[in-house]
């Protein structure tokens, strides 16, 4: 009887979780901005900074070159005002971006495009201003008007007693979590990946993500005391706040 009650318990627990559901992105509400740096590295090479400490040279001829995290990255230039970069990991294309320079110099935009395992994309449009540097590509770009595809999707379900799983729209939003602070592997995120996470109250989480044992960001979650929205917010590695913020309503 006392091991049916505890079943039982949790069962309830997991149903009358906050978090639990199906949720939609709300463009309106969300906050994105994002940074990156292009330097010089050699003749017709380049040194890019996606995030602190998240750096990647390689040479700029189209072909997929050793990256961060077990990935490759390739550069085709286009032009003098178009490249296109390929993100890969084991042969398969994780991320594109085709990048268009302004006439002046002074705007980048960005046509992002993420892959997911089971065929989903999703889609950003960054808008980058120059910050630093003079012309071409080179330079640093600073972005806060990331338009956010709005089928965008997020389901969270009961994971084993108290845990649960995320299915989101990107490998990062996705895994199964535990919530007694200790690191996990993910393989949803892929092979290196870990997990740790935590409840901070009643209708707020804390996970941390590691590659091959290294922090690579955290996501606080939040849930409204309406329990109607839901927030994602991530901090890299490196970083004092969260720039990247996802707001979602319940379906």
């Amino acid at each position: 009887m006392l091991l049916v009650a505890g079943v039982s318990t949790g069962t309830l627990w997991s149903a009358s979780d906050p978090f639990v559901g199906k949720w939609k992105v709300n463009p309106s509400k969300c906050r994105l901005t994002d940074e990156m740096k292009v330097a010089a590295a050699g003749p017709n090479k380049y040194a890019i900074t996606f995030g602190p400490g998240a750096v990647d040279t390689i040479a700029a001829d189209g072909t997929d070159q050793p990256a961060l995290q077990g990935t490759t990255l390739s550069i085709t230039v286009d032009g003098p005002h178009n490249w296109k970069v390929v993100r890969k990991r084991g042969g398969r294309t994780l991320v594109t971006g085709n990048w268009t320079l302004s006439a002046d110099g002074k705007t980048l935009d960005d046509d992002f495009t993420a892959y997911q395992p089971g065929g989903s994309t999703i889609k950003l449009h960054y808008v980058y201003q120059r910050t630093a540097g003079s012309s071409g590509f080179t330079g640093t770009w600073d972005s806060m008007t990331a338009d956010v595809d709005s089928s965008m999707k997020l389901e969270i379900q009961p994971y084993q007693a108290d845990g649960l799983t995320f299915m989101g729209p990107a490998r990062g939003m996705s895994g199964d979590f535990k919530f007694d602070g200790s690191d996990h592997p993910n393989p949803h995120a892929g092979a290196g990946y870990a997990s740790s996470a935590r409840r901070i109250g009643a209708r707020s989480v804390e996970i941390e993500d590691k590659f091959q044992g290294k922090i690579r960001d955290t996501r606080q979650v939040e849930v409204s005391t309406d329990l109607k929205s839901l927030t994602l917010a991530i901090r890299m590695a490196g970083e004092d706040q969260p720039k990247n913020v996802y707001a979602f309503d319940r379906e």
